[in-house]
Parts: C-alpha cells; structure tokens; sequence
C-alpha cells in the first residue's frame, strides 16, 4: 500500500513535519510505507544516475514503481517503442533489488489496438513486470485480457471518477490504482471506511491466491492519499 508520488507542498503537516525542504520528504515517506509509485516520470524521464541514487537511498525491502514517459504512452501511443524500452530497461537495471512495477498508462484517446499493444510487450524484457491502464472503453474484452495474461502483464484495477472498475487478474501480481471516490472528479475526495474495508477483501482475496497486489492511492489532495493508504494498509493488516 503507497500513493502515487511522495513529494506535495500540502503534505507538510500530514507526512513531513511542516517545513520539510523537498530534498527531505522522500525521507519521511520510506518510514511510514515501503512502496510508492513514481509519477514525475510521466513528465520526464529521470535520468539513469538518479535511478541508480534511488537503489543507494531507499530502504532494503522497499518497491519502487514506475509510470512510463508520456513520450511512449501519448506522444507516440506504443508506435515504434525500441528506443523508449532500451532506456527504460537501461534504468530499470539500476534499481536493482528495488524495483517493483512500470505503470504503462495509455492516452484516454489510444483505442484498442491489440498488435501494437502485442508489439510493445514483446519487446520488453521479462525480468521488467509491467501493468498497463487503459482508459479508452474499447480496451476491455477478452482478447485484451488474454493478452496480457501471455505476456505476464497485469490489467490495471482502477478506481476513480468515469473509470471502470474491473476486477481482473492478468498476471502474478496485482496493481490498483485509486484515484478518488469523488463520482465527478478525479483525484478528488477521501475513501469512506466501507470502501476501504471493501478494498480490503479484495486485497485479501488476491493475496490468498498468492498474487502479490500493489495498490498506491492518487487522491493526493488534503493528504487524502496517506490518510487512505495508512488505513487500507491497517485493515489488510501490513
């Protein structure tokens, strides 16, 4: 259980004490969850040496997850992707023993397109686990899923404001991305304790079929993603 980034001004109070410089925060967040999920790097790619700082500096035991660059997944929608997996696959080796996912996100625009999706998977090595989110509507059929189950890869389990929430498993592990309860905006609000006790049990169910399940809240406003971590994480008993 993590959230999606460590880093926001409006956290001084609710996980850094207040006044924190930003060279500081990542510090306070490993000693409260042993996961996170990188979203800067949508913006821009870090550069290797800083995944290489990222090994040195984060705790033994804990997972880093990645969201692929924009470059990749909207500028050029999956097209022509082999100088984009070489440099992600260059970083990704220097995470070593802490790396966990790469987020592949497609534009809300990118329709099915099960070869280029294909295309783009096989060209990825094996030892980098990858879950994809989808957010055009025609992504979701069975010959989608399936092929995500020959590649390993895992279907994004999404929650959020007009997005599905499909409940399926593709891979050996599981990734759930929660971006807010508000039934009208993403990113917005804080789960009620019904919702994270529903969370919970499916958790609960994923884990005992022996998947691992990486789940990061992205309703980051007012502290809401912590809060909400913090609490799901209790209730899974972590």
């Amino acid at each position: 259980m993590g959230t999606s980034g460590w880093s926001y001004d409006h956290w001084d109070g609710v996980l850094y004490p207040p006044g924190t410089p930003p060279r500081d925060r990542l510090a306070h967040y490993v000693r409260r969850f042993d996961t996170v999920e990188l979203n800067a790097s949508f913006y821009r790619w870090p550069r290797t040496a800083t995944f290489a700082s990222w090994r040195r500096r984060l705790p033994e035991g804990f997972a880093l997850s990645v969201k692929a660059p924009r470059g990749l997944t909207h500028a050029k929608r999956l097209y022509a992707p082999e100088a984009w997996v070489d440099r992600i696959a260059a970083c990704w080796h220097e995470l070593g023993d802490r790396r966990a996912v790469l987020l592949v996100q497609l534009h809300p625009a990118h329709e099915r397109d099960d070869a280029r999706l294909d295309f783009f998977l096989g060209r990825l090595p094996d030892w980098i686990r990858v879950a994809v989110e989808f957010r055009h509507p025609s992504w979701h059929h069975e010959a989608v899923f399936g092929l995500l189950e020959r590649h390993g890869a895992a279907y994004v389990v999404m929650s959020g404001a007009g997005l599905p929430c499909v409940l399926r498993a593709t891979a050996p592990f599981v990734y759930v991305r929660l971006h807010g309860p508000d039934r009208e905006h993403l990113y917005a609000g804080s789960y009620p304790p019904e919702d994270l006790r529903w969370w919970a049990d499916r958790v609960g169910e994923w884990a005992g079929a022996g998947r691992d399940v990486h789940a990061y809240f992205n309703n980051d406003g007012h502290g809401h993603a912590v809060r909400d971590a913090d609490a799901l994480r209790r209730l899974v008993g972590g």
